[in-house]
């Protein structure tokens, strides 16, 4: 017998609340509801939650913050899901640590699809003890989601950590932006691949272009790779 998974819902409109009820329910979802960022982090602590849905505009805590606190403890799936529409939000939830970002007015089906894609995916890549990658001057631990440069622990978002291990666990081999955002991001619908660009470009803010045999190069109209001499 499948395990039901519980999915905390966190959004102050009432009718987006019953319209994800009844569809959810019927895909055989268990249901929470938050009504506020405060009893959304409380809930959060208190159940075994699979996945959240997370609205940005909270009474008490903004859904920014919600992200934010919860990624300090815990890696459990996070799907925005908000009417901010513009880039620089969708950027900024990624950045944050949420795993995918809907635009609402949704289409319920939508929403179920990416739940399981993001169901799926926390299921099967658990915690290994081999999660450890090192090339000269950089250490990643995706198990702790740590990263440093050298012996100094570097400060990178969730999704900066991912993409950086991908590029080093496939080393010397160009991406496409289209293809880290399938590998990376885990996208089966379209997305704007300047989100790509502006990851890469913090990865380079924070360690450099270079160290003593590595390079993130940039691959003129293909995409980029993470070259190791």
């Amino acid at each position: 017998m499948l395990e039901t998974k519980t999915i905390l819902v966190v959004d102050d409109d009432k009718n987006i609340c019953e319209l994800l009820n009844l569809y959810l329910a019927n895909a055989g979802f268990s249901l929470l509801f938050a009504h506020d960022g405060s009893s959304a982090l409380n809930m959060q602590k208190a159940h075994q939650i699979d996945l959240i849905l997370l609205d940005v505009m909270l009474p008490v805590i903004n859904g920014w913050e919600v992200c934010k606190i919860i990624r300090r403890t815990s890696s459990i799936p996070i799907i925005m899901l908000t009417a901010r529409d513009l880039l620089e939000d969708k950027i900024q939830g990624f950045d944050i640590g949420a795993d995918d970002y809907i635009v609402k007015p949704f289409e319920p089906k939508e929403v179920i699809a990416r739940i399981k894609a993001r169901l799926k995916e926390n299921k099967s890549e658990p915690v290994k003890q081999e999660g450890i990658l090192k090339t000269a001057n950089i250490v990643v631990d995706i198990n702790k989601y740590e990263v440093y440069l050298g012996d100094r622990l570097i400060d990178l978002k969730p999704k900066e950590v991912q993409l950086l291990y991908f590029l080093l666990n496939n080393k010397n081999i160009v991406f496409s932006r289209e293809q880290l955002l399938d590998k990376v991001w885990n996208y089966d619908f379209m997305v704007d691949t300047r989100t790509v660009d502006v990851h890469i470009k913090r990865l380079r803010e924070k360690l450099g272009d270079n160290g003593p045999s590595w390079s993130l190069k940039t691959i003129r109209g293909v995409g980029y790779k993470l070259e190791v001499r």
